[in-house]
C-alpha cells in the first residue's frame, strides 16, 4: 500500500493529464486492495491473537472502536489537507490545504510508519491463546470444583 501512495503521490502530475487518468484509477484501485488485503486485515485478526482469552471481547472491541476512529480522523484529514494551496482553488467553506501530491505523500509514510508498528506486534507462531497469555501456569495442576448443586441440576 505504502508502495502504490508512493507510485500515485511523486509522479502526480504524471497521472493527471488526460493521457493517464486510467492508470491512475488502475492505481488507486490497488491501494484499496492492499489496504483491504494488509492493514484492514489485521484489524481484526490480531486483536484476536494476542489479547488473553477472558479480555479478549473487550480488548477486540476497543481495538476496533479505535480503528474506526483513526479512520474517520484519516477521512477527514485527508479532506482537509488535499485542498489547493491556492486559496481561489479550495472547495467553499474548507481552508487551504498542502494539496492532492502532498496528502498522498503524507499517506505514504503513516502507511509506512503503520507497517513499521504492525511488525511490533507479537507473533503466536504456533501457540495457544492460552500459551502466550500464561493463563494456564498459575492453576494447572488445580481441578475445577464442582459443587454438588451444579451435579443434581
Amino acid at each position: 500500500m505504502t508502495v502504490f501512495m508512493f507510485a500515485l503521490a511523486i509522479p502526480y502530475d504524471h497521472w493527471t493529464k488526460k493521457a493517464n487518468r486510467i492508470g491512475f484509477v488502475v492505481m488507486y484501485s490497488l491501494t484499496f486492495f492492499f489496504a483491504n488485503f494488509g492493514p484492514n486485515a489485521t484489524t481484526f485478526v490480531v486483536p484476536a491473537e494476542i489479547f488473553p482469552a477472558r479480555l479478549r471481547s473487550t480488548c477486540h472491541g476497543i481495538s476496533a472502536a479505535a480503528g474506526k476512529a483513526g479512520a474517520i480522523v484519516g477521512a477527514f484529514g485527508f479532506l482537509y489537507a488535499a485542498q489547493s494551496k491556492d486559496p481561489t482553488k479550495t472547495d467553499a467553506g474548507y481552508p487551504t490545504g498542502i494539496g492532492i501530491k502532498n496528502s498522498l505523500i503524507m499517506l505514504g509514510v503513516i502507511n509506512f510508519f503503520g507497517m513499521l508498528f504492525t511488525l511490533l506486534v507479537p507473533e503466536s507462531k504456533g501457540k495457544s491463546l492460552e500459551e502466550l497469555s500464561g493463563e494456564n501456569d498459575a492453576g494447572a495442576d488445580a481441578e475445577p470444583e464442582v459443587s454438588d448443586r451444579a451435579i443434581r441440576v
